[in-house]
């Protein structure tokens, strides 16, 4: 999934050993609630103290919606106002949750076309802002090569619960050097347009030195128009991309200097954008760009592999920081933690404490903090459960309310304590 190439301590090491486990592997039964840490600061992390403080006083538990899931990676909801939440399964399906029920029928199943290595498989999903009307959803998904595919689907007109399968269209595919950081994240913005995170193309430290390439579409943030199409492309080019008309082939690039952006997301009141991006062996960064007139965050360069997180890392001291944008905060691999897995910025009603905190998790040890959107920069963010999972990705219900996956094979309500 997201970590399995970074170097491990002894006690990761553990942690390594249910990872590889847990791959790919439905969980038999309900999984049973893990039992929450108490708010608590975030002091092991290595992240400068003096910033505004976070909505740590918010007192949150998890609560168990569905069990029996497949690898289990992400969860999306479309403003349809039927209350369905759809889950990604890395496996290669995507399940409908609704009413409390999971229903038996897999909206999509495609798990003879998807890739079944350590972090590919079905990654992300989308449904059109008009998809009321017009029943338009995303896939990303790693291909039997290991390539990125992005593609387009209709759910039936009559049976609304099912993809129409005829209906694909093929919109991007991205040729993959490595089986390692896919990205796979697609999120619609405020502005109507999709955004598609990848990856630098695996391989660990970046060998190719995609991130700061303006030459391929790896260890990017693209972001592309799917309402239209060209005669080289089956979409559009947003005029108002960084480098529209300027770099033939690749001006769907929106920000680049990015490792493996893995989750990013945007906060439905705001716009600003929000990109946990997947750090190398040492650390983990979130990054925050505000939206302006322009976007959020247009043209940024986040600066992998010239740099991790705040630090040099090619070379590993005296690099060139000119241009780069910092993260809003960073954290170290102490205390088994490997890789982080954003969230969202809580907009929902039920706990009225948590609005206006963006939560996020790290992949190995299960850990969930929360951090004031507001922050300034370097943020101090603080830890709300100690959860004991394997944090594969978030949801963001109709309502805003919030979703943690457990790549056990579970999906969990984040509720009031």
């Amino acid at each position: 999934m997201l970590a399995m190439s970074k170097p491990r301590g002894a006690a990761v090491g553990r942690r390594f050993a249910l990872v590889v486990a847990a791959l790919g592997l439905a969980v038999a039964g309900p999984v049973p609630a893990p039992s929450p840490a108490a708010a608590a600061p975030i002091a092991p992390l290595a992240v400068p103290s003096g910033a505004a403080a976070a909505p740590a006083d918010a007192q949150i538990k998890l609560r168990l919606s569905v069990g029996n899931l497949s690898s289990p990676v992400f969860m999306a909801a479309p403003n349809d106002g039927t209350s369905r939440l759809f889950i990604v399964e890395k496996t290669g399906r995507i399940r409908i949750y609704r009413n409390g029920q999971l229903l038996s029928k897999p909206f999509l199943s495609i798990p003879s076309q998807v890739s079944t290595g350590q972090e590919q498989g079905l990654l992300g999903l989308a449904f059109h802002p008009n998809f009321i009307a017009n029943r338009k959803l995303y896939v990303n998904f790693t291909d039997r090569a290991g390539d990125t595919i992005v593609r387009e689907y209709k759910a039936c007109a009559g049976t609304p619960n099912v993809v129409c399968l005829s209906t694909a269209r093929e919109l991007m595919k991205i040729p993959q050097p490595a089986d390692n950081h896919n990205g796979g994240m697609l999120a619609f913005g405020p502005d109507g347009y999709l955004y598609i995170g990848t990856g630098d193309g695996g391989g660990g430290g970046d060998p190719n030195e995609n991130g700061q390439k303006l030459s391929t579409r790896l260890g990017k943030i693209l972001r592309i128009d799917v309402n239209g199409t060209t005669s080289t492309a089956p979409y559009r080019i947003p005029p108002s991309n960084p480098f529209a008309g300027s770099i033939p082939g690749y001006d769907a690039i929106w920000q680049y200097g990015l490792r493996n952006p893995w989750r990013f997301s945007f906060d439905r009141l705001t716009g600003d954008l929000w990109i946990a991006d997947v750090g190398q062996g040492k650390w983990e960064e979130v990054d925050r760009a505000k939206r302006t007139a322009s976007g959020a965050g247009r043209g940024v360069n986040w600066g992998w592999d010239v740099m991790e997180g705040t630090h040099c890392y090619e070379p590993p001291s005296g690099c060139n920081t000119s241009g780069k944008e910092l993260p809003l905060l960073e954290y170290d691999h102490d205390a088994g933690r490997c890789a982080v897995t954003g969230g969202y910025v809580y907009r929902g009603k039920k706990i009225p404490d948590l609005v206006g905190g963006y939560l996020f998790a790290d992949y190995c040890s299960g850990e969930i903090w929360v951090v004031d959107a507001n922050a300034p920069r370097p943020a101090t963010p603080t830890r709300l459960l100690d959860t004991g999972m394997l944090i594969s990705g978030f949801g963001e219900g109709p309502a805003g309310e919030l979703y943690v996956l457990d790549l056990r094979g579970a999906m969990y309500q984040i509720v009031p304590a």
